[in-house]
């Protein structure tokens, strides 16, 4: 058992003194035993250690004299360009706007992921300047991977595989295609790293498909690379705290971390990510995390701690379509990702269910999952296939009729603009409309036909941004006083490098370029918009740059109508898809007013939480009294407000602080959530020379017509010039709302 232990604030002696104690060692320094069993020893953000321990030992530990807390390791999963022309993030001026991604090259973006593979043109130094003096970072040697991979663009190096092998046992190379380094063999990392800061490649596309100017976000800045995840897909907590330990040391500006755990979330107190980011954040650094990838169901937003920007994923205005054209020459048009050169012919088509293999459900044949499909009667055709409740996915569809023989496959599904990834057949994904009309031709015709054009990309041509249907959504099961996620940003079909070692097929040929979806994909977006920020704004706190961001995002697509939320059915999205909107770059550089938090008003935040104080001690490294009466969520200064239970009259606090022209005039203008009285006082905010920080207060009153739903409106600070946005979220309960006769 690998566990997580904080301890005051002594160095690493007193871990190994403390360790052979533990064991039943002579209390001597570093002893043996005690240098084995230690994994890390955190001593830059936090003093800890990661040990490998028995249950008998843990318990031991827990009653220590100076050990404050001790938490077991967990393993956490990794979350899977015209993304910036679409951000209006030119990589020169232009329409008078100032082309942001010029800046940067002060700015180091720390990436935890799955490494990165420097010989890819999106990490060449040409035309960099030195890097800045501050850095004390290292690059650390390994397999595959030497000093001279680092340059001025990747800085720095790191691998962490400590904890992940005393959870999994050593990992063999020759059982799983990894390298002990921070070479990325997976593919994750490489294109998270080259979204954020990839330098400028001309001509890049993955096969022919979305061919352009790749480029990350901040494309002058620089990359600090921690290998914290694995091939396997597992990311070891102690490892993940290594790294944040030592990303703090070396001087990153922000940590970009495209991972996390799924639900029941752990508390704040014991969650890695939160403690590492509390940390990072304390020291200046902003940290960006991904919202996590099990939408569009409510509640299912991670990363969820205050200080952390959480991201969810958007669609972008382009896709990748082919036409589908049946025997009675009826065309019509799916999307997909097939890089090959689809056969200009006729195949026979038959509808999965009819093909079932003997012991496959019906359900299961309709989707055309896992082992359903009968391979005699799959051979040489093209199936077509259906969702269903238990099998949503189009690449498993692609994959089971791959291993029936079949040659391609149409799955019909609800709409979305997430196109799954198939490489050794054609998948084209249809809406369910057009799924059923190839079905009844499929049933009216004797020997049904069809045939597919070859792929082609398609831009401009569509409505976007919408909140993607795999995006996960608010509210926060662990504070639902936090309104999560914070912002949305470009997540579905982002073309970036890749590893051309990471085979995306056994069939496949190497590429350099790939196109991938997720909210890891849309997480390293804001680090470059945070980085770029920064360089610009050196003197903000982690808080204020968060602030411009959600204040300056647009709830309104680039049609001026309200952005839409993938799902069944589409909606118009709210604050628990996209937090405060869609990010806006060029707004966020002036946002005229900024929400800014502290370290002690997180302090008080988890106080407000429950937790003790001992365990808030442990998370914070300094002594904590929580004042014996409760102290409210509400008041926490976040850019926006979340009441979750709203029974009577609740009023809240808000201090804005102004980066604006120094003389200026704000007013309150409303939108107040359905069923809510909303008072804003006072309603005119004046700022001068000597007043540069003003607070308010908005209070909320229940009106009696709605009761138990959550409901949504903003709060606006206008001068004329900005406008200072925040959401509101409200659910009225009454005390017996919930009570069954």
């Amino acid at each position: 058992m690998c566990t997580l232990c904080t301890w005051g604030r002594n160095p690493r002696c007193s871990h190994s003194l403390f360790m052979n104690s533990t064991m039943g060692s002579s209390p001597v320094c570093l002893g043996e035993e005690a240098k084995t069993s230690i994994l890390y020893s955190y001593k830059h953000g936090f003093s800890g250690f990661a040990a490998v321990l028995s249950e008998s030992q843990a318990a031991r530990l827990v009653d220590w004299p100076g050990v404050v807390r001790v938490v077991p390791n967990r393993i956490l999963e990794l979350h899977t360009t015209r993304s910036w022309d679409f951000l209006h993030l030119s990589p020169e001026p232009s329409n008078g706007l100032l082309s942001l991604s010029r800046f940067g090259e002060r700015s180091i973006i720390g990436v935890l992921d799955t490494g990165i593979w420097p010989e890819s043109e999106s990490f060449k130094d040409d035309g960099m300047g030195e890097v800045p003096s501050r850095w004390r970072g290292k690059c650390v040697e390994g397999e595959k991977f030497h000093a001279s991979n680092c340059n001025r663009k990747i800085i720095g190096a790191r691998w962490y595989i400590k904890g992940y092998e005393a959870e999994n046992g050593k990992l063999n190379t020759s059982e799983v295609f990894e390298f002990l380094s921070p070479r990325d063999a997976v593919g994750h990392g490489t294109h998270t790293s080259s979204t954020a800061a990839g330098a400028l490649v001309a001509n890049a596309s993955f096969n022919g498909l979305a061919q352009g100017l790749a480029r990350g976000g901040a494309s002058r800045a620089r990359l600090a690379i921690y290998k914290v995840c694995w091939a396997t897909g597992d990311c070891s907590s102690a490892d993940i705290l290594a790294a944040f330990d030592d990303a703090i040391h070396d001087g990153v500006d922000v940590l970009s971390v495209s991972l996390g755990q799924a639900p029941p979330l752990p508390t704040y107190v014991e969650d890695v990510l939160a403690i590492g980011s509390f940390h990072a954040a304390g020291r200046g650094i902003s940290v960006v995390c991904s919202a996590g990838n099990s939408g569009p169901y409510s509640q299912t937003v991670i990363n969820t701690a205050p200080w952390i920007i959480t991201v969810a994923a958007s669609t972008i205005d382009w896709t990748f379509i082919s036409r589908i054209t049946l025997g009675n020459n009826s065309t019509f048009v799916g999307q997909t990702l097939y890089p090959g050169k689809h056969h200009k012919r006729n195949y026979q088509i038959v509808n999965a269910e009819d093909i079932a293999s003997s012991d496959a459900e019906d359900s299961d044949a309709r989707s055309c999952n896992t082992g359903s499909l009968n391979a005699t009667l799959a051979r040489g055709k093209i199936v077509l296939c259906f969702q269903t409740r238990g099998q949503r996915v189009a690449s498993v569809a692609a994959d089971t009729v791959r291993k029936a023989l079949g040659v391609g496959v149409i799955f019909a599904q609800f709409m979305t603009k997430d196109i799954a990834s198939s490489y050794d057949i054609p998948c084209i994904q249809v809406d369910l409309e057009t799924g059923s009309t190839i079905l009844n031709y499929i049933g009216d015709t004797r020997k049904p036909v069809v045939k597919f054009s070859s792929a082609k990309t398609i831009l401009g041509k569509l409505i976007a941004p919408e909140v993607a249907y795999f995006s996960s959504r608010g509210p926060s099961s662990l504070s639902p006083s936090v309104l999560k996620p914070d912002i949305a940003a470009p997540g579905v079909n982002i073309l970036a490098a890749w590893p051309p070692a990471s085979m995306l097929s056994p069939t496949s040929r190497p590429v350099n370029f790939r196109i991938d979806s997720g909210t890891s994909m849309s997480c390293p977006h804001i680090s470059a918009v945070v980085a770029l920020l920064k360089s610009i704004h050196p003197d903000w706190s982690p808080t204020a740059i968060k602030s411009a961001l959600v204040t300056t995002a647009n709830a309104r697509d680039e049609y001026g109508l309200s952005i839409v939320a993938e799902g069944a059915p589409y909606k118009q999205a709210d604050a628990f898809d996209h937090g405060g909107g869609h990010v806006d770059p060029n707004k966020a550089l002036d946002p005229g007013l900024v929400y800014d938090t502290g370290v002690s008003d997180y302090i008080r935040f988890l106080c407000s939480m429950g937790y003790n104080n001992s365990a808030i001690s442990s998370m914070t490294q300094h002594n904590t009294a929580c004042k014996s009466s409760r102290q409210s969520k509400k008041d926490l200064n976040l850019p926006s407000i979340s009441i979750p239970e709203l029974r009577k009259t609740l009023t809240v606090s808000r201090t804005v602080t102004n980066v604006g022209p120094v003389n200026a005039v704000y007013r309150a203008r409303i939108e107040a959530p359905k069923g809510v009285h909303v008072n804003v006082e006072p309603k005119v905010l004046l700022f001068n020379m000597t007043a540069k920080m003003l607070s308010f207060k908005v209070t909320f009153r229940p009106k009696l017509d709605v009761r138990g739903r959550y409901m949504f409106g903003s709060l606006l600070w206008e001068d004329g010039v900005h406008s200072v946005r925040i959401p509101l979220v409200v659910r009225t309960v009454i005390d017996d709302f919930y009570t069954v006769a």
